[in-house]
């Protein structure tokens, strides 16, 4: 769940005024029973709650709840949608696959405007807990777009060994990434969300995450791989006493790797570009610029 808080009218942009953000596991279970989880259900709406009241005492006019994957899949998705907005006193929107696509792009965009030049090729993905987005994009225009079912959560949930994920992720990616989203090679990668920029902070050595050096970081496979190597021998809590690698994200950093390295595989880059800008911040353009 994350939380932005801006102030507009104070120039190019918006000014931030707080942002958080928490692992609260919604897809815990949901690959299994096709349903969101009692427990997870109940913590997500907590944090969501919370973050509408944190939001209210900065007296924001316009308050925008989204939801999108492990909701809009969840046979009770619905249910919970109108619990949360019940608990939140605002309404929630679950978006569709295309419109989290579109939105992801619009955001990763908007931070790097001059990275990616006129008539560049890009190819954008969010690795999220319950779903992973394919992007092809040229000079920004969305050309083709897949939502998988394929996230974090459920990978730890079936799987232990890092080469068994590796291997059930490679299929996954080859069987539904459509070539022409894949292949050719872009002329950008680029990888948003917190998978991508935990391995990028872990890469530059930060003690506490900075999301301006993060930002546009160009991760290598090689770093990518060397962060794998540094990880696997580590018991969970010493992962997350690692610094910029937060105790929810210990177990799934691991299989968020393995959908980046598998990624890159597949679209034959060596390198990516990561954006800590990316859906949230999509939202924000949109509900600002229509």
């Amino acid at each position: 769940m994350r939380l932005l808080v801006v102030e507009t009218g104070t120039g190019r942009g918006w000014r931030i005024l707080e942002e958080a953000q928490t692992v609260t596991r919604l897809a815990e279970g949901l690959a299994q029973t096709g349903r969101l989880g009692e427990a997870p259900a109940a913590r997500t709406a907590r944090v969501v709650a919370e973050y509408a009241a944190r939001a209210a005492g900065h007296r924001a006019e316009k308050l925008v709840i989204v939801a999108t994957s492990a909701v809009r899949e969840a046979s009770n998705g619905r249910d919970f949608a109108r619990h949360v907005s019940d608990l939140a006193g605002h309404p929630v929107r679950v978006v569709p696959g295309d419109a989290e696509a579109r939105l992801a792009l619009r955001g990763v965009m908007h931070a790097l405007r001059g990275a990616a030049g006129g008539g560049q090729d890009l190819l954008l993905f969010d690795i999220g807990g319950g779903s992973t987005e394919f992007i092809r994009a040229r000079d920004g225009v969305l050309q083709a777009a897949v939502s998988l079912r394929l996230g974090v959560v459920p990978l730890v949930e079936q799987f232990r060994d890092y080469e068994d994920i590796a291997r059930h992720v490679r299929a996954r990616l080859e069987a539904e990434v459509p070539p022409g989203i894949a292949r050719p090679t872009p002329d950008l990668l680029v990888g948003t969300a917190g998978t991508v920029t935990t391995v990028a902070a872990l890469d530059l050595g930060l003690e506490r995450y900075d999301a301006h050096r993060v930002q546009r970081h160009r991760l290598r496979r090689a770093a990518v791989e060397r962060q794998l190597a540094r990880l696997l021998p580590l018991t969970l809590a010493e992962r997350a006493s690692l610094p910029c690698l937060e105790p929810g994200r210990a177990d799934v950093i691991v299989p968020g790797i393995a959908i980046l390295l598998e990624t890159m595989t597949l679209t034959g880059a060596e390198s990516l570009v990561v954006s800590d800008d990316g859906l949230r911040e999509g939202i924000l353009i949109e509900t600002l610029c229509g």
